[in-house]
């Protein structure tokens, strides 16, 4: 271990100080009054802090920021689904003063510039997707999906329709799916998959029936393949009276190429946090903005940014129709500022280029490593796509049919990717495959880096093939190597320990 991959508290030394408050404005003869806390909220003992000087402190902290990957340091094969780049001009956009200063209940003639930003997203978001109005106020991927299903079960119910209470969720979902499919107090019925990757519209059809409020679907789906029978399925569910529902997750390779509503969808949500170029690290910010068709605006939730007769932007609370309220506000404000960055410098001309420069990175990807990883679908793909593991792991069997030797997992390669200064992509998802592997580029990435990690996975398989030991015991050269990380989930360490070395 480096002297400064020790923790704060292990560089401590007593009567150490990096810091002095001087004398307090406050003080009163010399002595500082006390702050009135009540005795049973105060603490019994002074708090155990590490004594360090201000360089220690400004070392730790840095070299801590330093051992964490990230999308500016390093590159992310699961991109478009998690880490996009965010060009830097989003930041400066959303670190705007006439922004930052905004609070939520400021009477709307004081925040139109604001709201302007609203409706300037509705209109863009509305024309890259086909929809005919979007709301902000989902703070999230899955909360844009329960949104959706609300304003599905709000629909029908309005309608008199009480009796559909089932949706349906293709084998290859996301797992927020059928989450929120339950949460939204909607029975689950799974429609399979073929042999391809795409929907069995044979599988469907028995399922169609007067019970059925609509269908979730991505499409691409999670395999990356573009779902070629989506009007056909479109009609089925409509002529059923379901709606359908759009999980825009992955919606990066068709920005520009082709719109979720010209399919048929009525409800989707869109994750500006993915798509849209917003930072999505640790589990958030995030934004799930919703769309709908024309006939389900008036079941858009509440509030509403609305223009009024005089020609100003207002905020509207109340709606006979309206599916409830989903947030306190309009939304993760920021998040959409930055979004709105991200269109505005594209343009109308460069935003149609998202979808096909994503697309051609991921099959250049599989292309060039379809010999060294099993590639269990081998259609053209899109954003994404799949491995099932190594073809050659390195595992050897002995005479007796004994395992003699294991071989490498999608885990170890994952981990050995980590010693070439790479991010693992995707592992273990979608479940429709044992050893997967999830790579996804995006559209930001050079050639060079694409060609640099297409470098690394055919080296890490020839060491697999070869002495999968060295992926077993990777990562070789990181600040942690190989925890147990069963234990480290189940049982995580959260504060420090004087006898912890």
């Amino acid at each position: 271990m480096k002297y400064y991959d020790k923790l704060i508290f292990e560089l401590s030394k007593e009567g150490r100080t990096g810091y002095s408050l001087g004398t307090s404005p406050f003080a009163v003869d010399g002595v500082v009054p006390e702050a009135g806390i009540p005795a049973g909220l105060r603490r019994g003992d002074a708090p155990s802090l590490p004594q360090v000087s201000e360089v220690d402190v400004v070392r730790h902290y840095t070299n801590l920021s330093q051992m964490n990957f990230g999308v500016d340091t390093g590159f992310y094969p699961l991109g478009s689904c998690t880490m996009k780049y965010n060009p830097k001009i989003n930041e400066e956009i959303a670190n705007m003063k006439g922004f930052q200063g905004l609070h939520p209940l400021q009477p709307a003639s004081t925040v139109q510039g604001a709201l302007e930003v609203y409706r300037g997203m509705d209109k863009a978001l509305s024309a890259i997707t086909g929809m005919a109005g979007f709301t902000f106020n989902p703070c999230a991927g899955a909360h844009g999906e329960l949104t959706g299903l609300m304003i599905m079960r709000r629909y029908h119910i309005l309608r008199g329709d009480l009796k559909r209470t089932k949706v349906i969720v293709p084998d290859s979902a996301h797992g927020t799916n059928p989450a929120s499919a339950a949460v939204c107090g909607l029975e689950v019925v799974v429609v399979k998959s073929k042999a391809d990757g795409l929907v069995d519209v044979n599988d469907l059809k028995p399922l169609l029936g007067e019970d059925i409020a609509g269908i979730m679907m991505t499409n691409p789906n999670t395999l990356g393949l573009f779902e070629k029978d989506i009007r056909q399925i479109a009609d089925l569910i409509h002529g059923c009276g379901g709606l359908l529902y759009y999980d825009g997750a992955n919606m990066n390779p068709l920005i520009g190429v082709a719109r979720p509503g010209d399919m048929g969808f009525d409800i989707l949500h869109l994750n500006l946090h993915k798509s849209f170029s917003t930072p999505h690290g640790g589990g958030g910010p995030g934004s799930g903005p919703v769309g709908v068709c024309e006939k389900l605006l008036p079941y858009l939730p509440v509030p509403k940014v609305v223009e009024n007769a005089e020609g100003e932007l207002e905020i509207v609370c109340g709606s006979e129709k309206a599916a409830g309220q989903v947030s306190g506000f309009l939304g993760n404000f920021g998040v959409i500022l930055r979004a709105y960055a991200y269109i505005l410098m594209l343009g109308k001309q460069n935003v149609k280029m998202v979808g096909r420069y994503s697309t051609l990175a991921a099959n250049y990807i599989k292309e060039s490593l379809k010999d060294c990883y099993k590639l269990p679908i081998p259609s053209v793909c899109k954003h994404e796509f799949v491995f099932d593991g190594l073809i050659d792991d390195g595992s050897k069997k002995a005479a007796d049919g004994s395992v003699e030797r294991e071989g490498a997992t999608t885990l170890d390669v994952a981990k050995r990717l980590l010693d070439f200064g790479f991010h693992a992509p995707t592992i273990y998802f979608p479940l429709l495959f044992h050893q997967a592997i999830m790579i996804e580029p995006t559209e930001t990435e050079s050639l060079e880096t694409l060609d640099a990690f297409i470098e690394v996975m055919k080296k890490i398989a020839a060491e697999a093939a070869e002495d999968p030991a060295i992926l077993k015991a990777a990562p070789h050269n990181a600040p942690i190597t190989r925890p147990d990380e069963t234990t480290a989930a189940r049982q995580p360490v959260l504060k420090f320990q004087d006898e912890i070395q």
